[in-house]
């Protein structure tokens, strides 16, 4: 017959087994899909220096700071300005409005705003998820505006979206 302690001593031993298994177990899930490189910890993004023809003066640090943010705020990766696990490259190529389409009266209807950035996006732990890659944007504007006016908005607007096309290929694995 099994005495209550060699039960107990079992059950105790299978609770602790199971412990163990489970924390050396790890399990990433979140709304987005993100996914990780298992053993990466750090990013880094260089500088994104503006090379359109057209030069915004605060569009590189924008541009910059947001992919910053956006990786910090959807990863567990930490920020270095050192070279990171994964690492962020690239330039800024396009920054240009051009009409649309023309009105009655041979004047733009509808003006096309674009910014268009090459990205170098380099993954140390499982290369094969590195990249190359043009992304582009573009916002259409009433040609009755001055695009002073909606610049800095539309602006915004394009890079919110290209920093979202920069995290998804980088890190959505659908």
């Amino acid at each position: 017959m099994i005495s209550m302690s060699k039960i107990k001593v079992f059950y105790v031993a299978a609770v602790i087994m199971a412990i163990a298994v489970f924390a050396a177990c790890s399990v990433s899930y979140s709304f987005r899909g993100t996914s990780v490189s298992v053993g990466a910890s750090t990013f880094s993004v260089d500088y994104f220096q503006n090379r359109a023809s057209i030069v915004q003066p605060t569009l590189s640090q924008e541009l910059t700071d947001g992919l910053i943010d956006e990786v910090r705020a959807q990863t567990p990766l930490k920020y270095t300005t050192d070279v990171g696990d994964a690492s962020f490259s690239g330039e800024i190529t396009e920054y240009s409005t051009k009409p649309l389409t023309a009105s009655a009266a041979n004047e733009a209807a509808t003006n096309r705003f674009t910014i268009t950035i090459w990205v170098k996006h380099e993954n140390f732990i499982e290369p094969e998820k590195g990249f190359e890659q043009s992304f582009s944007r573009y916002e259409d504007y009433s040609g009755n505006l001055d695009f002073s006016s909606v610049e800095a908005e539309l602006s915004e607007s394009i890079i919110d979206l290209l920093i979202e096309d920069i995290f998804n290929k980088a890190f959505v694995s659908w």
